[in-house]
Parts: structure tokens; C-alpha cells; sequence
């Protein structure tokens, strides 16, 4: 199998494509559902991760807006999501997890450099939270390099395409 579809009877073509859907799929789902469930939940459960605090340079660590609340939305989704080609409950909940931890590494670095969170940062908001979930698809799954590069060149390029298109909707509350 290939992301948890089996390629007998299939061309390599077919499994590679739903591999890659796969996987892209679930990181979008991880990075969408946070902002979703913020919609829906408004100020409740909102906590933030880093608790408010600040980091040696006087800046939050990560800022209010990673939340308690995303982490595990998003990673819920991605646990779920991942039932249903047969990838397991603890696969999804990881991908999704190192999806959200690169979102706050991003985050952190962002701080770190003075940048606000609505900050357009082209890559840095992107590859991270797109690749430390794929090298884990990649360890754990038989997916090779270039399903991982596919995958976070879609993510980046959706993100960059596609955010500013969801706050022009109103579905974003920042257009990056």
C-alpha cells in the first residue's frame, strides 16, 4: 500500500496521485479546521498556548492566536480523516500535530523577528507546518521524497492562493 491505498489492480500512477490528495488533504484539513472551529466557537476555549507569556526578547512566544483550542481541533481532524483510508487514529492525530507544531515554530520565528502574526512571511508560513508532517508520512508510510515535495509545494501554494481568497469570503479573519 501506498498512504494507506493498496496498489494492486491500480496503476503506480493512480496510488501515487491518491497519495498525494491523501496526505494534502489532511494537511489542509489540519490547518483549516482551527480557523473554522474559531468561528464557530468565538472567544470560548481560547486559551493560548504559550499562556500569555513573553519570551526573553520582551515578545510572546507564539501569540494569542495558537490557541489551545486549534492544536486540538486540528489534529483531531487529522486523526479522523486519517481513518478513513486506513492510515490509524495515531498516525492522523501526529501528522496533525507536527502540522501544528511547525504552524508555531513559524510562529516563534516570527516573534523572534518582530513580524505580527498577520505578517506575510512567503514559505516560512508554509513549509514547516507542511513538511515535519510529511517526513513523518515519509518514515511511516511507503511514500518517497517526491510525494513529500508535492505535497508541501501544493500546501505552500494553496496557503499563498488560497488564504487571501478565504478572507476576501470572510471566512479569515487576516488575509494571510
Amino acid at each position: 500500500p501506498v498512504g494507506g491505498v493498496s496498489c494492486s489492480g491500480c496503476s503506480v500512477r493512480r496510488c501515487l496521485l491518491l497519495s498525494v490528495l491523501g496526505l494534502f488533504l489532511s494537511r489542509v484539513l489540519g490547518n483549516g479546521t482551527p480557523v473554522f472551529v474559531a468561528g464557530l466557537l468565538k472567544n470560548r476555549w481560547s486559551a493560548p498556548v504559550d499562556g500569555g507569556r513573553l519570551w526573553s526578547d520582551g515578545r510572546p512566544v507564539f501569540g494569542e492566536s495558537k490557541t489551545w483550542r486549534g492544536v486540538v481541533s486540528g489534529a483531531l481532524a487529522c486523526a479522523v480523516f486519517a481513518l478513513f483510508p486506513g492510515l490509524g487514529f495515531l498516525f492522523g492525530l501526529l501528522f496533525g500535530l507536527l502540522g501544528l507544531a511547525g504552524d508555531m515554530l513559524t510562529s516563534f520565528i516570527k516573534r523572534r523577528r518582530g513580524l505580527a502574526s498577520s505578517a506575510r512571511a512567503i514559505g516560512l508560513d508554509q513549509i514547516p507546518e507542511a513538511l515535519l508532517p510529511m517526513l513523518l508520512a515519509m518514515a511511516w508510510l511507503p511514500v518517497s521524497f517526491w510525494v513529500v515535495l508535492i505535497v508541501v509545494v501544493l500546501f505552500t501554494l494553496s496557503n499563498i492562493f488560497g488564504s487571501p481568497l478565504l478572507y476576501r469570503l470572510g471566512i479569515r479573519r487576516q488575509p494571510h
